[in-house]
């Protein structure tokens, strides 16, 4: 019975031991060995007669080495701290760029000076009340029209005290006189029970309605003092110490 023969295990199987390749091989070896050994004995012996020569080779050879291993480590290092660096400026910069947004954003807008002689007599009365919200009293209301008997806008201000408004939208040659004091004056106090009574006209006041208002103790404010107050150059009108009411119209 024929037995089949693997042509792949043939190819695989090591050729047959060669005696020459192989001391050639141990010789070549030994060739070095020895040749490294008398390389070195030399050096130790040169080493030995010239010392001076051998340490200043030494010297020399050591800072090569360790500037190769130092330019390898600095380049590293430098590119390291770059990358950081960087990274710091960036975020130095972004925080700079916010913080600017951020306090570009708080900042209020300038504020435009308003015209109020150009309004109509009722968007005058809601303007004041604006102005009266915008400085603290939260309350301020337009209650102007019919049988209103002479409070236009009524208000608490910041600390609690009745804030009454008469408006007098006139142009700049009707001024309000004493009888438009007289009639507030004697409502302010006794029917809306008044702690500041305050009168604003666009177009300023006389002469006598000026004396019968200190008498009263009746704040007014005339165009100069309108837009002090709307520009923020004064405070508010309720922030101005005002004199006691004269007697008999001071609320029961």
């Amino acid at each position: 019975m024929a037995i089949p023969v693997r042509r792949g295990s043939m190819g695989k199987r090591r050729g047959p031991f060669d005696i020459r390749r192989t001391t050639f091989g141990f010789a070549l070896v030994a060739l070095i060995l020895a040749s490294g050994g008398m390389a070195l004995r030399a050096a130790w012996q040169s080493a030995g007669r010239h010392p001076v020569v051998t340490g200043l080779v030494i010297a020399l050879l050591i800072p090569v080495a360790l500037q190769v291993l130092r330019r390898r480590r600095a380049r590293r290092i430098a590119r390291a701290v770059t990358e950081t660096a960087y990274g710091i400026v960036d975020a130095g910069i972004a925080e700079l760029d916010a913080a600017e947004a951020a306090r570009a954003q708080a900042l209020p807008e300038p504020a435009h000076p308003v015209d109020y002689a150009q309004l109509d007599p009722y968007a005058f009365e809601e303007a004041v009340a604006e102005l009266c919200r915008r400085d603290g009293c939260a309350d301020a209301e337009v209650v102007g029209g019919a049988g209103d008997l002479g409070a236009d806008v009524l208000a608490t201000t910041p600390d609690g005290r009745r804030l009454v408004v008469q408006c007098k939208r006139y142009g700049p040659g009707n001024r309000a006189g004493s009888q438009d004091l007289q009639r507030f004056g004697g409502t302010c106090y006794a029917v809306h029970e008044a702690d500041i009574a305050l009168v604003v006209s666009t177009g300023g006041f006389t002469e006598p309605a000026l004396d019968y208002a200190e008498q009263c103790a009746i704040l007014c404010y005339g165009p100069e003092e309108l837009a002090a107050w709307s520009e923020g150059g004064a405070p508010p009108p309720w922030a101005v110490p005002a004199e006691e009411p004269a007697p008999g119209l001071s609320a029961p």
